[in-house]
């Protein structure tokens, strides 16, 4: 097991969370899937769950879908692993059903339409549900470990501030001029807000307006509720034993994107735990570097085809070279701004990951055999 395979699986090993980020495209679903498998591979009862609706979670994991409730995926073992990919609405019903006075107060709210919208497309709604849902899994579950995939980077932020905005939310003064329009001083304000809900009604339809002031009202005594599970849900993801793992490539420009997550996790007082980069080239020998190897030796070594000269043969070889240094030299900056995490290079794989025997193998380079790496890496 290299030394950061090691420090890496030292950091899983002390997490109840792990939260893995990073731009599309990097092997962030992979990294997630095999996470949890790795935790399964040492007795652990793990789950992961993507946020993402496409469907790479599932691929990864040898499956043809995912639902809402976790999946048990069968492997050999000691502990066990599940899988699910979040439903938003169905997360979002089980909250006011949570919160609700009563089965009237519920049911009133879930045939709202104003609220039927919003539990599918608002902006954020996704974000907050799936903090929501991680709470769920990690406080009121019996799981060792819950990895979260997040969406691409820029809206795994949103995942991450989601709890606050909607506590800021609940606690601005317009809603609760919305929930109490005729609650002392803020009456005054409402014959203002009367004309500005007439002018939006023009545009938007009266029925609109209408149905989203009857959800807000009906909302009315369920806001202590969200608010203090909120707070619950962002004290979660600062806690020390929720990891953030950053994902990457070594392109530059998922490098940078990478960069911009790690500072902005910074300005959130989150530090990043481990960094994984997928798809490295790896850096080659050639034989003068190992005089023992001989020109047979290294053809072999590359697994080239019969009947390569050694002269292209070294072409090639210092091409792969030329292109693993730059690939080091764009991941010099971002190692040194997640230090001390642990940088874990993944050699670029030869197919995809599409079943759990890949993902055993892929899980081995990251965080080291499942005998704890004895057998080595």
């Amino acid at each position: 097991m290299s030394p950061d395979a090691e420090r890496l699986d030292a950091v899983v090993g002390r997490s109840r969370v792990v939260v893995c980020c990073g731009s599309g495209g990097v092997g962030k679903t992979t990294t997630a899937a095999l996470v949890a498998l790795h935790a399964a591979r040492r007795g652990r009862r793990s789950v992961v769950v993507t946020i993402d609706p496409a469907r790479r979670l599932a691929n990864a994991l040898g499956l043809t879908s995912l639902s809402d409730q976790a999946s048990v995926i069968d492997g050999p073992w000691p502990g066990e692993m599940h899988a699910l990919m979040l439903d938003t609405t169905a997360t979002f019903d089980g909250l006011v059903r949570r919160y609700a006075a009563d089965d009237r107060q519920a049911e009133q709210i879930l045939g709202n339409r104003f609220y039927q919208n919003i539990s599918t497309s608002l902006s954020g709604t996704q974000e907050y549900m799936a903090s929501e849902r991680l709470y769920e899994l990690a406080i009121e579950s019996d799981y060792d470990l819950v990895v979260v995939d997040t969406p691409p980077t820029r809206n795994a932020l949103d995942f991450i501030d989601a709890p606050q905005r909607l506590a800021r939310f609940l606690d601005h003064r317009i809603y609760k001029i919305l929930i109490n329009p005729s609650k002392g001083p803020i009456r005054a304000v409402n014959v203002a807000a009367a004309a500005v809900t007439r002018s939006l009604a023009k545009v938007v339809g009266a029925d609109v307006i209408g149905d989203a002031i009857e959800f807000f009202r009906a909302f009315d005594g369920m806001e202590e509720g969200f608010a203090r599970r909120a707070e619950r849900v962002d004290r979660l993801l600062r806690e020390d034993t929720t990891a953030f793992v950053l994902v990457a490539s070594p392109k530059a420009d998922t490098v940078v994107e990478a960069g911009f997550f790690a500072d902005r996790l910074g300005e959130l007082g989150i530090s990043v735990r481990g960094l994984v980069v997928n798809r490295m080239q790896p850096a080659f020998e050639f034989a003068t570097d190992r005089p023992e190897l001989s020109g047979t030796a290294v053809r072999a070594r590359a697994g080239t085809l019969a009947g390569t000269s050694l002269g292209d043969l070294y072409t090639c070889l210092a091409d792969a070279r030329q292109l693993a240094a730059a690939e080091e030299e764009h991941l010099a900056g971002l190692a040194d701004r997640v230090a001390p995490a642990p940088v874990v290079r993944v050699p670029i794989q030869a197919a995809e990951v599409n079943d759990l025997v890949a993902l055993d193998h892929l899980a081995d380079l990251v965080l080291g055999s499942a005998d704890g790496g004895r057998s080595g890496t």
